[in-house]
């Protein structure tokens, strides 16, 4: 993962504005309705879930459009096998498929009344849900064309369930509950989490390292990160900054890199697998449902009021600093960067004959995004974007601006 250092953005016209305090972005989903759950397969292509049987679709990782569920129901968890096909779960033992990427859904027999909560798959075929009512874990062999109820000794609701293959997973729920199978469900064990506070969410790097979260609902309460190392046999707090609150869902991307979120807009991050989590500032009071990162870069985060969060740099605040001259171009125009090679400091420069939306980003030769330099309305005028990367390694780069219809990319050296 590439870091980079604070971000200030200065415009030119006797006016200073910090545009960007946040290393994660607001997204415009076009709804207010809660979004509960997120599920991505690529940096482009995600779905998110929620409110009233709302499912919303990018194939561009920041916009999104509604898709028809079919449902009115309240949608809890999003999850996909691969671009086309689908699930979500949610109240009153509502299971939806999609096989076209949600183009269209349809309705699945669950056999139960419970809200289901969760969903994870370890194949197109194989797959478990889990919800909120006494015993209630459900798991398919056939792609959900049939479910069948799976037998447990808790009498707790479940609130989340993760695989690591078609035989050991999960599952976490109410006054502390974590069970385990290795068997593919046929047979469940309790583990001692050591807590009698509800578990929201739980997430595993390998069969021995896993965390799951959770807490009280109110401001102030308790939050809980607990963090096993030998398959759940065993599980450790971990402690947090920050006021305690209510954290709903947990990821990492490798075994030391992960992020945890919930309510009043709390995010935490851990780069070295939990020992110590950092807040970082995610620019929204309303709660935060669910977490779903690619890789150590880019991620999503969904919760109330229909807020949809991105960040492109893990959650951490970059460096940019931004000059608008007032001269009006008459040209859309992206300019070669200077100095060309560079070390450490570059300028690019790009002109808007009218207002428009712009992003200008930064790739690698992989055509991975590195940084987004710019993102929002720009009024007409003439810009300067002073950009520092001071941990990049040296190489060729890209940086790509679209402003309207008109799309540019130039290349640019960096030297050490």
């Amino acid at each position: 993962m590439k870091l980079f250092g604070p971000l200030y953005i200065f415009i030119l016209s006797l006016n200073v504005n910090l545009l960007a305090q946040s290393g994660w972005f607001p997204q415009t989903s076009g709804t207010t309705k809660y979004l509960f759950s997120t599920y991505f397969i690529n940096a482009d292509t995600g779905w998110a879930a929620g409110e009233g049987g709302i499912i919303l679709k990018t194939t561009s990782g920041s916009n999104w459009l509604p898709q028809n569920s079919g449902t009115s129901n309240h949608l809890y968890s999003v999850y996909f096998t691969d671009a086309n096909t689908g699930w979500s779960v949610g109240y009153d033992g509502t299971i939806i498929k999609t096989i076209n990427g949600g183009s269209n859904w349809f309705s699945q027999t669950s056999g139960t009344t419970l809200h289901l909560v969760s969903v994870y798959f370890t194949d197109v075929n194989t797959g478990w849900t889990v919800g909120s009512g006494f015993r209630s874990i459900l798991k398919t062999t056939n792609s959900g064309n049939n479910w069948s109820p799976q037998n447990i000794t808790t009498a707790y609701s479940l609130s989340s369930v993760y695989f690591i293959d078609a035989n050991i997973g999960w599952a976490v729920g109410s006054s502390g509950t974590i069970i385990k199978t290795t068997d593919g469900g046929i047979n469940w064990i309790s583990l001692t989490s050591g807590t009698t506070h509800n578990l929201y969410s739980i997430y595993f790097a390998d069969a021995d390292t896993g965390w799951a979260v959770g807490g009280s609902t109110f401001f102030g309460g308790e939050s809980i990160i607990l963090k096993t190392t030998n398959g759940g046999s065993d599980w450790v707090p971990q402690t947090q900054r920050g006021m305690g609150v209510r954290l709903e869902s947990v990821y990492f991307t490798d075994a030391d890199t992960g992020w945890t979120v919930g309510y009043y807009g709390y995010i935490l991050k851990t780069t070295n697998s939990g020992t110590n989590w950092s807040l970082q500032s995610s620019g929204t009071p309303n709660n935060l449902s669910s977490v779903f990162f690619i890789d150590a870069n880019t991620g999503w985060a969904v919760g109330g009021s229909g807020t949809i969060l991105k960040t492109t740099t893990g959650g951490v605040v970059t460096s940019v600093q931004e000059k608008r001259d007032m001269s009006i171009p008459t040209t859309f125009t992206l300019l070669q960067n200077y100095p060309n090679p560079f070390n450490v400091s570059t300028t690019i420069r790009f002109n808007l004959p009218n207002a428009s939306y712009v992003t200008l980003k930064v790739y690698n030769l992989q055509g991975e995004e590195i940084e987004t330099l710019v993102r929002g309305e720009r009024s007409a005028g003439a810009y300067e974007v002073k950009w520092d990367a001071p941990n990049l390694g040296s190489g060729i780069y890209f940086y790509n601006l679209r402003a309207g219809d008109y799309v540019k990319t130039r290349r640019f050296l960096l030297l050490k």
